[in-house]
């Protein structure tokens, strides 16, 4: 089976995933849902930020707001 674009996860998407579970992680927060639901976030929209699917910048944006992280505290260890 061969496959398409659409069948592989873009690898920065998935280190921006990983990047955004860790600030969760690390803000005491083990369940994404807790996390997304005290912070006024959508449950489901985050978790597939979590994945590494696609997202808006808004999305992202709301995430670092939450962590109080600029875009480049964010992307410097990217």
């Amino acid at each position: 089976m061969v496959k398409t674009k659409h069948d592989i996860t873009d690898k920065r998407l998935q280190k921006i995933g990983a990047k955004i579970k860790k600030l969760r992680m690390e803000a005491g927060y083990t369940s994404y849902e807790d996390f997304a639901w005290e912070n006024e976030l959508n449950r489901v929209q985050y978790w597939r930020m979590e994945k590494g699917s696609n997202f808006t910048i808004n999305s992202l944006l709301k995430i670092l707001d939450v962590h109080q992280l600029s875009l480049e505290e964010f992307f410097v260890e990217l």
